[in-house]
């Protein structure tokens, strides 16, 4: 009897354990450092944005403040930021932003981001910025490009704040 009683406490334990949320830093796999195309869930407990979904929140703010290592927000984002039209207030959901190795859509798409339903887009993906990706917005009337490259995915530490926020048609 006493046996069955520890048994089902350790049970307990490991199932209580089990479904605690994840805050792992981003899976990093060495033998495929940088996927191509479409970012790719590599492991378990990655995420990334997809079209419809209606789950993320605080649209314009600073995704990497609680996504983080170290922060409270479920998963160390590696890319995150928002979507806007073109007026700069309204959130632009279901579009996609793409990294490229060069400007204006040129070189190689290294990775692919589905803007969710809320107009929001983030992975815990491995993500290879360091020699500058060049990104771009697909609205349904336009592609917006940025002329300068980019090597890390916190956008908003410039956008909404020393430039315009991330915007398309």
């Amino acid at each position: 009897m006493m046996n069955s009683k520890l048994v089902t406490l350790f049970l307990a334990i490991l199932v209580m354990t089990a479904c605690k949320k994840d805050k792992t830093t981003p899976y990093t796999d060495p033998t495929n450092p940088t996927p191509i195309g479409d970012v790719i869930l590599n492991g378990s407990g990655n995420k990334h944005s997809k079209y419809g979904e209606s789950e993320s929140h605080n649209m314009g703010l600073a995704c990497a403040t609680c996504h983080n290592p170290n922060g409270p927000g479920e998963g160390s984002f590696t890319i995150g930021s928002t979507v806007y039209r073109n007026n700069l207030t309204s959130t632009y959901p279901n579009t996609t932003v793409k990294l490229y190795t060069g400007p204006g859509g040129t070189g190689e798409m290294k990775y692919k981001f589905e803007v969710d339903g809320r107009g929001n887009f983030y992975s815990t993906s491995t993500l290879n910025m360091q020699t500058g990706l060049y990104p771009a917005v697909e609205g349904d009337l336009s592609v917006k490009y940025m002329s300068s490259p980019i090597t890390t995915g916190n956008c908003t530490s410039c956008h909404g704040n020393t430039t315009s926020r991330i915007w398309t048609e």
